[in-house]
This record gives structure tokens, sequence and C-alpha cells, in this order.
């Protein structure tokens, strides 16, 4: 057996324990298993747009290397597998951490990442919901340096599994506590606040644009400032929308609501009103921008 098929063997195997889990010990109890919008997060975001994306991705990294010949030095070739494994893991996560940060503060960056915002059911596919453009940059870092390294071909295959299992432990509707485990490993404990529509900022410490970006290891929020984990309350509500609606759900319409014009940011010198994350009195400025200055 490949271990291309293993890996996808694997994922299936992780994504039907995670649903049962999700069944029998349910955070949010209201929600469904199969809530709306559920097949396009998992049909359009989870395999299409993957599916597609890998080929484009695949295609650009061959291309360089092919015309630079980097992958040819294999200097990443006398190390053990797991060592590579675990370098890349631990390399591309601070990227995440540091990239996400980012999306959070710019108003540009922040177009390609609310669609990862939008969904207002958090569970084990909503985090596939990510704008192409976001995905591709994010892929591309992700994987060019395997390759151009001269990683050993099966160190991808493992990276990419572990990659789409932990992306869909974080997002699970698992009522879990991990304990002092969440200082090192990120979970949905910590996780479901960052998609939380409340979630705090300066007024409780945390930076203005937000908190728990850390995807795999949390402790680069603990490191960085930015880690919230209250254990006396649970978010509000979840997503991107105000008094006039939501943010659109439709998989092409989020696509193309990140090309949409820049609106003006009204500020409210009284304090009185704050904008959610997503709002036409924000002009989809990311939270830290649509706060009153």
């Amino acid at each position: 057996m490949s271990p291309e098929v293993l890996s996808a063997i694997v994922i299936v195997c992780s994504a039907v324990l995670i649903i049962a889990l999700e069944y029998r010990f349910p955070y949010e109890r209201r929600q469904r298993l199969l809530r709306e919008w559920l097949w396009s997060d998992l049909l359009l975001y989870g395999l299409f747009q993957s599916l597609g994306l890998g080929i484009v991705i695949g295609a650009l990294i061959a291309f360089i290397d092919r015309h630079t010949g980097w992958s040819s030095y294999g200097l990443l070739s006398g190390w053990p597998i797991w060592a590579q494994v675990m370098f890349f893991v631990l390399t591309h996560d601070f990227y995440i951490y540091c990239f996400h940060r980012m999306q959070h503060r710019s108003r540009y960056l922040w177009r390609l990442h609310e669609a990862h915002h939008s969904a207002r059911d958090i569970d084990w596919i909503a985090g596939s919901r990510s704008h192409p453009l976001e995905i591709f940059i994010n892929q591309t870092i992700e994987f060019a340096p395997m390759i151009l390294l001269g990683a050993h071909p099966v160190v991808p295959v493992i990276k990419g599994a572990i990659s789409a299992i932990w992306g869909m432990w974080i997002h699970c509707n698992i009522d879990v506590k991990s304990g002092p485990l969440q200082y090192v490993i990120n979970g949905p404990e910590m996780h479901r606040w960052h998609h939380a529509k409340d979630i705090p900022g300066p007024e409780e410490g945390l930076p203005a644009e937000g908190a728990n970006f850390a995807t795999k290891f949390a402790f680069w929020d603990y490191l960085f400032g930015s880690a919230f984990r209250p254990r006396d309350r649970k978010p509000a509500a979840y997503g991107l929308f105000d008094d006039n609606g939501p943010f659109p759900e439709d998989y092409f319409r989020q696509v193309a609501a990140a090309f949409r014009p820049f609106q003006p940011v009204p500020t409210d010198p009284a304090g009185a009103h704050e904008p959610s994350m997503l709002s036409s009195e924000s002009g989809g400025e990311p939270p830290q921008v649509a706060r009153p200055q």
C-alpha cells in the first residue's frame, strides 16, 4: 500500500472517530451533526478545492525545482524521517502563527481569512472553509521547503496527514478538557474561542486582534501573550454577522467577497457601539480595525 493511500485511510478514519466523539460528547449540544452548509464545507472546500489546489501547488513546486535543482542538494537527506517531520511541523506551525496573527491585523490579509471565520457552527469540517488564495499561500509555504530541501518523499505525505487531522481536531465540537497538555498542544478547548464572536481584546489584556492564533502548538500563544482560556464561560456565538445579516455561506460568493471594495470605517467617539468582526459598518475590516479608536 502506497503512503498516499495509507494517509487517506488514516485521515478518513480519524474523521469518523471525531464525528463519533462529537455525537457522544458534544460541546455545543444545540449543534446538529448534519448542520446547514455541511456538504458545501465537505465537498467544495474539503474535497474539490483541496484536490485542485494540491495539483496547482504541486506543479508550481515542481516547476521551481526543475529550474533551480535545489532538491538535488539533499540538504536534509541525512536526517531520520521522524526528525524531518518534526522540523517541518514545528517551523511551519510558527510561520502559521505569525501569518495568522498578521491576517487579523491587516485589512488586506483579513479579506483572505474571513471566510474561515464565517462558520456559525464550529465542527470537524468547519476548518476546511478557507479562501483558495489563503490555502495557496499557506500550503505552498508548507510543502515547498520539504521538496526543495530534499526531504524524504514520505515526509510531505506524513506532514499533510498531520495537518489535516489536526485541523479537524482543533475545530471539533467535542467537550474536552486537555489540562496541562493545553499549554503545549493546541486543541478545541482554546481554538473555539478564536472563532468566537465575543472574543475579548485589550480589555482583558489580550492583543487588539484577538487571541489563540496557534494551530498545533499552543505554546506560541503563551509565549507571545495571545493565549485565552477561560474556565467560567462559553462563547456566545460564532461567525461573522451583524444586524444586516451574515457573511455569505455560499462557496462562490465567499470566494468573490474577498475582492469587494473596501468601505470607510466610521468611528464612534463615545465608544458606545462596537461593530462585529464583519459588518457593513466596519467595511469588512479585521476585528481590531473595526473597534472604535
